[in-house]
């Protein structure tokens, strides 16, 4: 697949990415697998994994202002 930005190739990889989730929370999932570019600095979230992300989020209490969960597929 090639980056939209600047036509790089995307490879995969896994990443930590903070997610907004209210007002004051914020999740960190770790270990995300995501499609990044070889060259710049953008990403891709594939659909399988968007679903499982938001099924996740869905989850958080919203209690704490910072919430840390390992990603498992």
């Amino acid at each position: 697949m090639k980056c939209t930005v600047c036509g790089a190739e995307m490879r995969s990889t896994r990443s930590d990415l903070p997610f907004k989730t209210t007002e004051h929370t914020i999740v960190i999932l770790k270990s995300l697998p995501i499609l990044q570019c070889e060259n710049c600095a953008q990403y891709l979230i594939e659909d399988a994994v968007l679903g499982r992300v938001d099924r996740i989020l869905a989850t958080v209490d919203g209690a704490a202002e910072l919430e840390v969960i390992r990603y498992a597929a």
